[in-house]
């Protein structure tokens, strides 16, 4: 992928080294013990999103139950785009977000408003609670924020076998492609579905969302590529083998052996493929609405 030569994003929030929140890294052994953490890991980082957001957390959301979490301020760190080779990347990549999202949404009539990115080690705070490094990327709709520990990426090659600069791409497209549906109002609305669903229909509104963020990540990624020639041989397959690797299947067969549909939160290794290569293909908008028909 290239991207060295391309503006880099200021809005970045670099909190790294500033020991985040209660002596940053320590802090991620606690509460649920490192077994439970790799599982919450796993599923946040599947799920694209903090898991508060969307299932068993509204309390957190809405303001019932937040207990210390919402009594405490979130951090400072450094603001604009870091002067590292992984932080360069991650404000290029979210610059990139910005001006293809930009002109869409002003084709729409609308006016699409940056989100931020906060890049931490070990354990920060987001306005949707705790941000951890056991969680993985999530994007916080309460402060319009994308939350990210560039350890990340090493994970990716290591436990998740998906290396490659634009399979990383992917990952932080996906998490903008959650403030897009941020923008068009579509996570409030499946909010208020889901507290009022079964567990089962939540998971499944749940997936929706999910797909519907890989294939905006596609959308992006077609017109980046077309404005700038991004692209380099073997790109596009990093990106559908990091798609593949976090599927529901794959990753609850990997833990216990067999696969749950009705427990899927973000989809199938073939469905979560399918939907970034159909905004990859058209980069058409239009053609991400998940909430339509079968997927």
């Amino acid at each position: 992928m290239k991207w060295e030569d391309f503006r880099r994003s200021d809005n970045v929030e670099d909190r790294r080294g500033g020991g985040g929140f209660g002596g940053g890294g320590g802090m991620r052994r606690g509460g649920l013990g490192i077994g439970g953490l790799i599982v919450v890991g796993l599923l946040a980082w599947a799920t694209g999103i903090n898991p508060a957001l969307l299932i068993g957390g509204a309390e957190i959301l809405f303001g019932g139950g937040g207990g210390e979490s919402q009594q405490t301020s979130a951090p400072s760190g450094t603001q604009g785009a870091p002067n590292d080779q992984l932080g360069k990347f991650a404000a290029t990549v979210l610059a990139q977000t910005e001006d293809v999202w930009t002109p869409i949404f002003q084709q729409m009539g609308k006016t699409y408003d940056k989100p931020g990115m906060v890049l931490f080690s070990g354990y920060t705070r987001s306005d949707c609670g705790a941000a951890q490094s056991a969680m993985g990327p999530f994007y916080c709709p309460l402060d319009q924020k994308v939350y990210l520990d560039l350890s990340f990426f090493q994970e990716m090659k290591t436990r998740f076998r998906a290396p490659g600069d634009f399979a990383a791409a992917y990952v932080i497209a996906h998490e903008v492609g959650h403030h897009v549906e941020n923008q068009i109002g579509l996570l409030g609305q499946v909010q208020q579905r889901q507290r009022q669903a079964s567990k089962s229909e939540a998971n499944a509104l749940s997936v929706r969302v999910e797909l519907m963020a890989d294939c905006l990540a596609g959308v992006w990624a077609y017109h980046a590529n077309a404005q700038w020639r991004i692209l380099e041989e073997g790109d596009v397959e990093e990106a559908l083998n990091a798609a593949s690797a976090i599927g529901d299947d794959r990753l609850q067969k990997q833990a216990q052996g067999f696969s749950v549909p009705d427990s899927f939160t973000h989809g199938s290794s073939a469905q979560r493929t399918q939907w970034f290569t159909r905004g990859l293909k058209t980069g058409d908008m239009k053609q991400c609405n998940t909430f339509q028909g079968a997927i």
